[in-house]
């Protein structure tokens, strides 16, 4: 523990936020500014660098791109494998493992040792990995690298220890699995097929030991072949040769019949009496034709042969389907005697395993389930039902089932939100499962001890939003809420907005929750605002809107009279954006066609609607279109159940809205907030000529590109799951930026005729995260790249990233402008009149590694972190066609100033507003008492306080304004603001105001009358010994301030990071103590002591930042946070040690100790006539002794580095014990067995011996020597 002793100022500062000696990021601490105050205030800082240790905790969700899948039928366990490399394995409610393979190679097959808590994996680079389950964590014990063969398939037989292994020349080896090395014994094709025969039978496609007999093995070729194996002899018992390719095979427990699924959709049944042509051939889906041929059928590509005692068996196979019927889902045919079910399939099936009761292939199978892995989910079928309904999954599978556009963590929230969320949500659920329980139940898992309340809430792209319950490292759901039933569906022919009608016009695009209160905001990408309230009862309501005004007009002439005039409201015409309200909405009635302009991207439902129990909306915030362009999208959002206020801003400026008045109480431009205290020094510019109506011209051009380019440039979020597989990587690798902040100049003149200072800030400017685009969205559009950063990414590697990129035409003269010349329009023909936006969460991209443009390129990728557009030099054309050249546009788009003394733009600079809290604070320095205030923070890197004034008493607060008048008071910080925190003098964080939550629906009782009750945590609350006032906690993209308040200046200042920024910070508590937590653009997790700024940790974590991961991640309190790591998946991690120290305690048990069931008893004739595979030794076959050692150059064995470890736990436990004797018993049992088996044959041959014997010898008795 270390002591921090700084003198505060509380008399008179320098210039409020400059600061003396700040550190470079490297260093140990903040260094204070000047320190003339008296007063000495002592905060005790407990945090270590020993508190904190970043690992992975648990990851949920779909497997992204799976390939294969394995079941356990003892311990009753899944795994599917993915082709990044990733093995999911899911057991029983809590028991949900990930491993990753280091290679990131695809996985082709996975083999459990049945019952031995082990796993085989086969993967695409040709290598084999055996994973130890008997730990909570699998590790890999040994690795097997083959070198000069490429793996096609495996084939491991129950309770063997030798591992068949296919391979694409047609051999087949033979791996020990206890020692990981090749056999000597290899199985050569030109060796399984005949000698005569011409051609190569391809690649092994099937392995599979006879269940007749465990020493003949039956190979698949992909060409046809089939081929029986005797390993004892070492030659072909039979040969079949087929005309169509084989996909798969799978015998009769009998092991009399086989059955093979081909490429013509037909299947074949195989007796091995008769191997000269199949017993039985068979096209499921095809139908005779009129000239007697059968249709074409699409490959069947599985099948599964099981037997039942009580009826006929089970046909189930995937594909097969006649080609005639396009369009159809792909299915799951279930053949249970002369009944065929056809399941049809949402997505496509990658593989599907029958579930059997028991483990061996020799007895009556009878199968109960089949586990369907698709695509994008993953559904099990009872097959003991007529009907074949599914099981309900317990897994959270369906995360994705909209893409996730946005993601919310909250810990230790109130206790009861939980259950009643749940209890809301269980009154929507699917119906129409299997009655019986889920069968995958293995492994074990208890609840720890460290655990509380956490939620997760996801955003989606068709306008749902869902919370789940995540407590002790589990996800289950809990309710889901339809932003889009607010709205009326979209149809064309209803004005501008549905000419711009796009599949994914509800997006979420930001979510703010108060769980004390239970207020929610939803933010979405068509510029509206839903708020909504929680009520246990259904209601009957009628949707109130306002509609906000909210564009600026930079064109215009700005004078400081009318600058003073509207201080809070402008009039229309002015540089300040213009309010408009009014409930209910109804655009159509007051939309004419001559009148387009203040109209919403979308229309809210005018009609009383019926709401249920749970979330319903009570207001219904929209940004208006203005002279034919769209609204910018919302950038941050703010909302106080206390002030019953709620605050958003965007690039164009900010509004807050009293959402008990249902009134709009400021609509700013950024500019206008600042009055005479504006940091920066903007320049005027000329009078514009009269303002041509250009609606018409912007949607005559906006329908036909929408209509001309539609299939070329969609880029929904439906990519998220279509991503290529060759995705570059991403050089994080940041050029330094200046230590000063500044701003794109004016891009509507030309550099070329201004003077030299302006002209010099225009050619290089530099800003922070949020760069603008004059260009505009439409609703529902997803974020689109810069036209200068697409030109960097179209062709990365030499192949095309962007599916939306576009080149201007060439050749067309560069006009200069100058006062009289031809006014620059806002988009020329050459360029479409919108982009559409691509969601930050769904892109993956490839980022250019040059240093004087990279960086800003990859800075201007974060306008779609935040939704925000960038100003671009090529976005700006005259009337007449005419084009920068690329080269010149990208220079002067994103070449960086090194000057440090530049502090001058433009006037219609727009600056977005990027973070906003409310809170009791000191608005100004001389405020004795805190107020309710609000922290504005913008890209420029501007902090500024709005103090407000709001009645108390419950009647005035409805009936009385909210007074609110920006203070004047700013501050500076580099780069984008992201976060603000604050902090009372004894260093606890001090909470933002609520109200505590009350049910308006429910019915009013008039002995106890409902009144608000807010909770309030003033900064002077609980810090009477140490005075008044608080520190405030500034985090920007790339410098952290703490400043003291009420006066304003700067204790601490650390510079965060200077090669890279930072994309998400928060102020977390982490063991009864706080931090600031950061995540950079190049992947590093920092966190830094509060209120010191000292750094505690640095992990370079994510080295391969992509804009999924950047527009999802967050922190929570405990030493949490979460990001998406594929489209499907959520991964969760920990920065906490002690959470590292009890996560072992905290994961669920992939293996418990259960007893192999045992066989059957064939009978002494069945068993002495059918064979002798209970005395096949494959030891004996396959060893080294009998068989010698394989070539080294064949395949390479690889430790693992988890072997010793895994070998010490299993070891050093009882249970692994246990296990080893209990096995050790079984394996002695069968040997004792097998010996009584042999004396019992032994007995009886040598009684007839001796029977044979006597009667010889009394024959033979009295004969002489002669007469034999």
């Amino acid at each position: 523990m270390k002591k921090f002793r700084k003198v505060l100022d509380g008399l008179t500062t320098s210039s409020p936020g400059v600061t003396l000696g700040s550190p470079s990021c490297g260093s140990a601490a903040g260094t204070p500014t000047a320190v003339p105050t008296p007063k000495d205030i002592d905060i005790q800082e407990t945090l270590l660098s020993e508190n904190f240790q970043l690992c992975k905790t648990v990851r949920h969700g779909f497997p992204y791109q799976p390939t294969a899948l394995a079941f356990d039928p003892v311990q009753k366990i899944l795994a599917i494998g993915s082709r990044s490399g990733g093995v999911r394995i899911l057991g029983g409610p809590g028991v949900d493992c990930y491993c990753q393979h280091e290679s990131g190679a695809a996985v082709l097959q996975l083999q459990f040792l049945i019952n031995e808590g082990a796993l085989v994996t086969a993967c695409a680079d040709d290598t084999l990995h055996l994973w130890n389950l008997r730990q909570r964590r699998p590790a890999v014990l040994h690795s097997l690298k083959f070198n000069r063969e490429r793996i096609t398939f495996c084939h491991l037989p129950f309770q063997s220890k030798w591992l068949y292994v296919g391979t694409e020349r047609g051999n087949t080896h033979i791996v020990n699995i206890e020692s990981f090395i090749l056999s000597g014994y290899v199985i050569m094709w030109n060796k399984a097929i005949e000698l005569s025969t011409k051609t190569h039978p391809g690649p092994v496609v099937h392995l599979s030991d006879s269940p007749k007999d465990e020493g003949k093995l039956l190979i698949g070729f992909e060409s046809g072949t089939i081929v029986q194996w005797d390993l004892r002899v070492k030659k072909a018992d039979f040969r079949i040769y087929y005309d169509e390719a084989i996909h798969s095979v799978s015998w009769h427990h009998e092991g009399k019949q086989f059955m093979c699924s081909h490429s013509d959709g037909s299947l074949t049944l195989w007796n091995l009496r008769n191997t000269s042509k199949p017993f039985q051939v068979t096209f499921p889906h095809g139908k005779i034709q009129k000239d007697g041929r059968k249709e074409s059928c699409k490959p069947i590509l599985k099948v599964e042969y099981k037997t039942l005692r009580s009826s006929e068996p089970f046909v189930i196979f995937s594909g097969g389907l006649s080609y005639d019927k396009a369009g159809r889902r792909p299915t799951l045919t279930i053949m249970h005697g002369k009944a065929i079910t056809v399941l049809e399939m949402d997505y496509p099936i990658v593989e599907f395993m029958v579930l059997c009761e028991t483990p061996y292939i020799n007895e009556v199978q009878e199968p109960y389930a089949v586990v369907v892995l698709l695509e994008k989910d993953l559904i099990v079928v009872d097959l003991t039902q007529s009907n074949f309904p599914v099981f309900e999954n317990p897994y959270p599978m369906d995360v994705h089932e909209s893409p996730v556009t946005c993601t919310a963590y909250f810990a230790d929230c109130p206790p009861d939100i939980i259950p009643i969320l749940y209890s809301i949500g269980a009154k929507h659920k699917k119906t129409g499962y299997s009655q019986k329980e889920w069968p995958i139940t293995g492994g074990t898992w208890t609840l720890g001890s460290h655990t509380y309340p956490e939620i997760i809430i996801t955003g989606h792209a068709d306008g749902s939003v869902k919370f789940w319950d995540a407590s002790a490292i589990t996800l289950q759901m809990l309710y889901k809420l339809k932003t889009s039933k607010v709205f009326e569906k979209p149809k064309l022919g209803e004005g501008r907005a549905a000419e711009l009608v796009e599949e994914d016009p509800f997006a979420v695009q930001m979510v703010s929750w108060c769980p004390q209160s239970r207020i929610f905001c939803v933010v979405g990408i068509s510029a509206h605002i839903i708020l909504y309230r929680f009520s246990k009862n259904d209601a009957n309501t009628q949707i109130v809107s306002l509609e906000v005004r909210l564009q600026c007009e930079p064109e215009e002439i700005i004078t400081p009279s009318e600058h003073e005039n509207n201080p809070c409201f402008s009039e229309p015409g002015s540089h300040s954006p213009q309010p408009h309200h009014q409930y209910p909405v109804s655009p159509g009635s007051r939309t004419p066609e001559s009148a387009k302009d203040s109209v919403p991207c979308l229309k809210v439902k005018e009609r009383v609607v019926r709401v249920p129990p749970g979330y319903q909306s009570d207001l219904v915030i929209q940004l208006l279109w203005v002279d034919g362009e769209p609204p910018q999208q919302i950038t941050s959002l703010d909302i106080n159940s206390a002030y019953g206020l709620l605050a958003f801003g965007n690039c164009n400026g900010l509004a807050v809205v009293d959402y008990l008045q249902k009134a709009v109480l400021l609509c700013m431009s950024t500019l206008d907030l600042y009055g005479a205290t504006d940091p920066y020094q903007r320049l005027t510019r000329s009078p514009r000529r009269n303002r041509q109506s250009t609606s018409d011209f912007c949607m005559r051009g906006l329908s036909n590109f929408y209509s001309d380019s539609k299939k070329r440039i969609r880029t929904s979020y439906q990519s998220l799951t279509e991503l290529t597989d060759n995705q570059q990587s991403v050089d994080m690798e940041r050029s330094k930026s200046p230590t000063s902040v500044h701003y794109p100049t004016a891009l509507h003149n030309d550099p070329r005729v201004l003077p030299e200072p302006v002209a010099s800030l225009r050619a290089s400017h530099c800003s922070p995260v949020f760069y603008l685009l004059d260009n505009v969205k439409g609703p529902g559009r997803k974020l689109s790249l810069p036209t200068d950063l697409k030109t960097d990414l179209d062709h990365v590697n030499g192949h095309c990233t962007s599916p939306i990129s576009q080149s201007c035409s060439a050749g067309k003269p560069r006009i200069p402008m100058g006062p009289e010349g031809p006014r620059l329009s806002r988009r020329g023909p050459g360029r479409p009149p919108f982009r559409k936006a691509q969601s930050a969460a769904c892109m993956e991209i490839s980022l250019p590694v040059s240093h004087t443009e990279g960086h800003a390129s990859r800075r201007a990728m974060l306008q779609q972190f935040h939704g925000v557009t960038m100003y671009s030099h090529d976005e700006h054309h005259t009337t007449t066609s005419y084009c920068w050249s690329e080269r010149e546009s990208r220079e002067n788009s994103f070449s960086r100033s090194r000057s440090s003394s530049v502090s001058s733009i433009d006037r219609d600079t727009k600056e977005a507003i990027t973070t906003l809290q409310f809170g009791e604070s000191y608005g100004r320095k001389s405020d004795a008492l805190p107020t309710p205030c609000l922290w504005v923070g913008t890209s420029l890197g501007v902090v500024q306080l709005i103090p407000m004034s709001i009645p108390t008493d419950q009647e005035e607060r409805m009936e009385e304004p909210v007074t609110i008048g920006p203070s004047g008071a700013v501050q500076m910080l580099k780069g984008s603001v992201l976060r603000f925190g604050f902090m009372d003098y004894m260093g606890t964080v001090i909470q933002s105001p609520y109200e505590v939550w009350r049910d308006l629906n429910a019915p009013e009782d008039p002995d106890r009358p409902r009144r608000r009750k807010l909770v309030n945590f003033s900064p002077s609350s609980s810090q009477d010994a140490c005075g008044e006032g608080h520190l405030a906690v500034v985090c920007s993209e790339r410098q952290a301030k703490v400043f003291l308040m009420p006066s304003q200046s700067c204790l601490f200042v650390h510079n965060i990071t200077e090669s890279s920024f930072v994309l998400r910070a928060d102020v977390v508590s982490v063991c009864n103590s706080v931090c600031l937590a950061c995540f950079c653009a190049n992947g590093h997790v920092m966190t830094l002591s509060l209120p010191s700024l000292r750094p505690l940790m640095d992990v370079n974590y994510l080295p391969l930042t992509d804009m999924r991961i950047a527009r999802t991640f967050c922190f929570t309190n405990g030493g949490q946070a979460l990001y998406l790591s594929s489209p499907t998946e959520i991964q969760r991690i920990t920065y906490s040690q002690e959470m590292c120290d009890n996560l072992q305690e905290m994961l669920g048990e992939l293996f418990t100790p259960i007893e192999t069931p045992e066989a059957q008893n064939r009978g002494f004739l069945k068993g002495f006539f059918g064979g002798n595979a209970q005395t096949f030794d494959r030891e004996e076959l396959f060893g080294e002794a009998a068989a010698g050692k394989a070539s080294r150059s064949l395949a390479q064995h690889i430790p693992g580095q988890g072997g010793m470890e895994g070998m010490k736990v299993a070891a050093g436990g009882v249970v692994g014990e246990l296990a080893r004797a209990r096995i050790a018993l079984d394996e002695r049992g069968q040997r004792l067995g097998e010996l009584e088996d042999r004396t019992a044959l032994m007995m009886t041959s040598a009684e007839t011996f001796s029977k044979h014997a006597h009667e010889l010898m009394l024959k033979c008795k009295d004969k002489k020597w002669y007469q034999f």
